[in-house]
């Protein structure tokens, strides 16, 4: 859900939160968020400390599963979170979100309909919706010569290319792959369906050159071909003079993630983060979080707000028939069971 999903710390680890926690040296004029590696634009964070006074503190994640981690295991100093909108469920079940009401906030109307789809947040009374994007394949044009229109182009770069791919470290978005191209959803449960989308990656396994999310760099240097990857990346692309790397979504269709900002129930600064909600319903914020990240916004009046250049990027903003192609991964709830299983197959292979 991620330009760069890595595991940087960008400002404060575990231990400040636990000893800011047992310490009550929860300071007013502080915001604590816990977001994905590289997700949010800097500029962002120092606009809203500008305007308000409020001091924001960092610290990053690079999953879902992670985040949830951390937080089972007691680091109580977090205010806000970014889960991708399954993970958003699963947080609301297990009792861990605070009730934010930003829905009755006067600028709610900003945020459209269609990325209000957490299951327990019909109406968006617990959680913001963030930001969307896809995840496709990112390429070496110096390698891949004659581009990728599907994913068996994309498994077929090792013997007509001689090069290598990779795939993200995640179950789910892997055996989407095999369920996209078998014409089932991302979502399924029918174990028939699970195991004919673990096949289809497991015949093609001695292809597979890792399974990691660190590959921007191996890409540009032609070390591996193509990869799975974040939408994201396609900042890599804009930054390369030499336009060596490109963006391809299949035609099959591809994965495609949407993050909420939630409030901790356990949260020590409530006033400063749902502050920082509010904020974040004024346009022209998203709008700058979208010009550095590349994930279209929630916000509707935020996309009318970014340069042409954007507004008609494909990948960012994708027309109505790639759009309908992608798919939102859902809380499976027990049945993830299923996908877990599958995966540790096709990991000790």
């Amino acid at each position: 859900m991620k330009k760069i999903i890595t595991k940087i710390l960008l400002a404060f680890n575990l231990f400040f939160f636990i000893f800011l926690n047992s310490s009550n040296a929860n300071a007013q004029g502080e915001l604590n968020l816990y977001n994905w590696g590289d997700y949010i634009n800097p500029a962002v964070l120092e606009k809203f400390e500008a305007e308000t006074g409020i001091k924001v503190n960092l610290d990053v994640y690079g999953s879902n599963e992670e985040m949830l981690a951390k937080i089972q295991a007691g680091a109580t100093g977090y205010d806000i979170v970014f889960p991708s909108v399954h993970f958003h469920d699963i947080l609301f079940k297990l009792d861990l979100l605070h009730e934010s009401k930003i829905n009755e906030h006067p600028l709610f109307g900003n945020i459209d309909k269609e990325f209000i789809i957490a299951k327990t947040d019909p109406n968006s009374s617990w959680c913001l919706p963030y930001a969307r994007g896809s995840v496709g394949i990112f390429y070496n044009k110096n390698v891949v010569k004659d581009g990728i229109k599907n994913w068996e182009d994309f498994f077929s770069i090792p013997d007509k290319y001689d090069g290598k791919i990779t795939l993200v470290d995640d179950p789910r978005s892997v055996l989407a792959i095999g369920l996209i191209v078998n014409g089932n959803s991302v979502n399924s449960t029918d174990n028939a369906e699970i195991k004919e989308a673990a096949k289809y990656i497991s015949d093609r396994k001695d292809k597979i050159s890792a399974f990691s999310y660190d590959i921007i760099s191996l890409l540009q240097s032609g070390d591996i071909a193509a990869a799975q990857w974040y939408v994201g990346g396609l900042y890599y692309v804009f930054e390369d003079p030499e336009q060596k790397l490109a963006y391809a979504l299949p035609e099959e269709g591809a994965e495609m993630y949407q993050e909420d900002m939630c409030i901790l129930k356990s949260a020590p600064n409530k006033e400063n983060a749902q502050k920082f909600l509010e904020f974040y319903l004024n346009p022209e914020n998203p709008a700058l979080n979208t010009e550095q990240q590349l994930n279209i916004s929630a916000n509707g009046p935020s996309r009318e707000m970014l340069s042409d250049v954007l507004k008609s990027n494909p990948f960012i903003n994708p027309p109505a028939e790639v759009y309908n192609s992608l798919q939102i991964f859902e809380d499976l709830g027990a049945d993830i069971k299923k996908y877990t299983r599958e995966w540790t197959k096709i990991r000790s292979q």
